[in-house]
């Protein structure tokens, strides 16, 4: 190849050095190839290419991380796409940009890229192509041959296959995984060397760099995943314990529905015994806060713990489902999901939200109806509630990511720039499916934060579209088909938008139309997904809205049927509730076992958590008898019935409500805290409640019962139970006293009452 370049030899200049001929050549050489305007591609099979070879070295080897060289201004000028999704511009950056300094043709071991990687000049990043190694010797007989692309004829990579000699590790085993890429021409290549692997669950199973699995002391399982050219390839692992348990033992286990069968199951193959069934108490109170939000009252408690009915449960699920706590403890939850900011859309919209939402569980509507109602609503602001989302959500994009979260349980938000990077979806599928979205349109004043108090009416365009944010072409609505989960096939949407009336059709119908479809499992699956982690304290997937292939369901099975019955009784989340608290599996005590105490994504035992904020709340104006006065509510209020977050409130806040300032304001904390603890040992709101003249204390002296009774009533009160004999025996000497000492001895035994475990957790 001739070029117009002229290199003069200048003796008294160089000192007759080789080298800095060298460097002026290389200079030259690399000014060219960073001036050039063409893409250099090559037919050279046995060259590397930058595609094939190159951007899975840099991939494999973290340079184009999140942390390093591909956030968002790159390091140190040096800038990549995030994990490699944006090949024209990687190869800019390399070959083109800091003036072609990063390549050095005319002697690639002198190429900045080399030097860095190779830690032999200073490098932030550390040795990332050591001299001897594959990758660092790739790289250079890329950079010898011209550092070349893939031409036209070059197969293109289709598919990515991991490979493990066996399903099932024993603790300590190790295993070599290898992963194959798969082309157009049928051919394929070994990539192990150039994927980058994760595990799921760490603690389980781990994996390095190089693709060698080794098994935990823990049971249990967990998927390995091999990550090359932007797609993902899968491996579930098994982990069962060495000791085995008598299949006699499983087939004795209790069996009330199809779930208890599923997870029993899956037990069986860890060789995991579930805990014991839980006593009366236990379920009355677990129950009452899982479906209402609110502790039984003594009186409901004694009433039912002497109930000998056999179907007493059954019965007591059909009661809580029926009282009106049931809608504000639903709409509550939702609430954090869905709530806006008051100062943001205004005070007027959030509430009119939130009467939207208490209805819709008060007139129990089936799941997919008021699915549809909230994704497609029009109107005012203030007369229907559920058009609140789209004022406050007010672009395309911002309604796909939250309309993929919260209803088909998939996080986009990555791939709204890019590659996701544990997932099948790139930026065209992101914005295809905003583009649904893109029609939507507003008449009048708009957000005028903090004080946006206009009613705003939400409508229908005429017309509308989303750009792809890099090519600018103007994406047809497409739904994430590759969701489809029933047959694995991927049928392609559909394009005709138009109506046969006279006004074109919503785009947001064809949306509904495809979530809530019959072969959509999906979103069936999401759903259920959602309500189980309610009740378990964590989802079959989890978190809940983060299903995908490299965070796959603990049980597939499970989650699976779980949908089916969903769907079966016609998105009836009451009919859905009673189901899976009538099944054993709910009903499972949270003490564990020798072989369950390291179980945690199982359910082969229940998981204790912290009450809701709210619940807590109430709970102490319950047990207590002093009720609180919230600020913009009616007097007698409860915390559960609040529409907004902005009441002011140490108690809530301590507790982990969601913080209104956050964009969206819906992350709970349901972790414990020192401040909690503290809150509850010092506040003096607290303890008002608990020396108040008519407080429980006082209450219980004034009744003048005897120490047992006594004693009774303030267990069944506080924790639903009757106080055990050990307790009595060491409670009932304290109370011999009367009257005001006695009073004293009460309000310092609530006082630790209310301090407990017992208390503030759900057991």
């Amino acid at each position: 190849m001739t070029t117009p370049l002229q290199i003069r030899w200048m003796p008294g200049r160089a000192n007759g050095s080789s080298r800095s001929v060298r460097w002026t050549l290389g200079l030259l050489i690399g000014l060219w190839f960073g001036g050039a305007t063409t893409l250099l591609a090559s037919n050279d099979s046995a060259v590397p290419k930058f595609e094939l070879d190159i951007q899975p070295i840099f991939t494999a080897n973290g340079c184009n991380a999140g942390g390093c060289h591909g956030k968002s201004r790159g390091q140190n000028g040096f800038a990549l796409s995030l994990l490699g999704f944006d090949d024209d511009f990687d190869y800019a950056a390399i070959v083109q940009e800091g003036r072609g300094r990063r390549v050095f043709p005319a002697d690639p071991s002198f190429s900045l890229l080399l030097q860095k990687g190779a830690g032999q000049v200073p490098h932030g990043g550390g040795v990332r192509l050591p001299v001897d190694s594959e990758a660092y010797n790739t790289v250079k007989s890329w950079i010898e041959g011209g550092m070349p692309r893939v031409s036209a004829n070059d197969p293109v990579f289709e598919r990515l296959r991991l490979v493990a000699p066996q399903d099932a590790l024993e603790p300590g085993q190790t295993m070599a995984m290898q992963v194959f890429a798969e082309y157009s021409d049928g051919s394929t290549r070994d990539v192990t060397t150039t994927s980058f692997f994760q595990s799921s669950e760490p603690t389980v199973v781990v994996v390095s760099e190089q693709g060698i699995v080794r098994a935990g002391a823990l049971p249990g399982d967990a998927t390995i995943m091999a990550r090359y050219r932007g797609q993902i390839a899968t491996w579930d692992s098994v982990i069962p314990r060495l000791q085995n348990i008598a299949a006699s033992e499983f087939a004795a286990l209790p069996r009330y529905n199809f779930i208890d069968d599923i997870v029993w199951q899956k037990l069986a193959r860890l060789n995991i015994l579930p805990s014991k069934l839980i006593s009366d108490e236990t379920f009355l109170r677990r129950v009452s806060i899982d479906l209402i939000g609110r502790l039984p009252t003594a009186e409901e408690a004694r009433a039912w713990i002497d109930d000998t009915r056999p179907n007493k449960r059954e019965l007591l699920v059909d009661r809580l489902l029926a009282r009106p706590e049931y809608a504000d403890y639903w709409a509550n939850k939702w609430a954090d999901l869905l709530r806006p900011n008051p100062y943001r859309v205004g005070i007027k919209a959030t509430q009119s939200l939130d009467v939207w939402l208490r209805d819709v569980f008060r007139e129990n509507r089936p799941y997919d109806v008021w699915v549809r109602q909230l994704l497609t609503a029009q109107g005012s602001t203030w007369r229907n509630g559920a058009v609140v989302v789209f004022r406050d959500r007010r672009s395309p994009d911002e309604l796909a990511t939250l309309v993929s979260q919260l209803f088909l349980g998939s996080r986009l938000e990555c791939a709204k720039c890019h590659q996701h990077p544990f997932e099948v979806y790139g930026q065209e599928d992101f914005y295809s499916l905003a583009a649904y979205f893109a029609r939507v349109g507003y008449k009048g004043t708009g957000l005028s934060p903090p004080i946006s108090g206009s009613e705003e009416m939400v409508l229908v365009k005429d017309s509308g579209s989303v750009a792809h944010p890099i090519t600018g072409k103007t994406l047809t609505p497409r739904p994430l088909w590759k969701l489809r989960s029933g047959d694995g096939s991927e049928d392609e949407p559909k394009e005709n938008l138009e109506s046969s009336g006279p006004f074109p059709k919503d785009p947001r119908e064809d949306l509904v139309d495809w979530m809530a479809a019959p072969d959509n499992d999906g979103f069936a699956e999401a759903a259920a997904n959602r309500i189980w982690g309610e009740l378990f304290g964590r989802g079959i997937v989890d978190p809940v809205d983060d299903i995908r292939a490299t965070n796959p369901p603990s049980n597939p099975e499970l989650l699976r049927a779980l949908g089916v019955e969903f769907r079966r009784v016609g998105y009836d989340q009451k009919a859905f509730l009673k189901t899976v608290v009538l099944s054993a599996v709910y009903q499972l005590s949270s003490i564990p076992n020798e072989s369950n105490v390291g179980d945690q994504r199982n359910f082969s035992r229940h998981y204790r958590r912290l009450s809701r904020a709210e619940v807590i709340a109430d709970s102490l104006a319950d047990v207590t008898g002093i009720v609180d006065h919230w600020p913009g509510m009616a007097k007698g209020a409860r915390a559960m019935q609040m529409w907004t977050f902005r009441s002011d409130s140490e108690m809530l806040d301590v507790f982990g409500r969601p913080d209104p300032n956050q964009d969206p304001p819906c992350e709970r904390l349901p972790e414990a805290t020192m401040t909690q603890a503290l809150h509850l040992m010092n506040t003096q709101t607290i303890q008002a409640k608990i020396s108040d003249d008519a407080g429980l204390p006082a209450r219980l002296v004034a009744g003048n019962l005897e120490p047992t009774a006594l004693l009774e009533t303030l267990y069944l009160t506080v924790y639903n139970r009757r106080p055990s004999v050990g307790e009595l025996e060491r409670l009932l000497p304290l109370l011999a006293t009367e009257n005001v000492a006695r009073q004293t001895t009460l309000e310092n035994l609530l006082w630790a009452m209310l301090n407990s475990p017992e208390f503030i957790y759900e057991d």
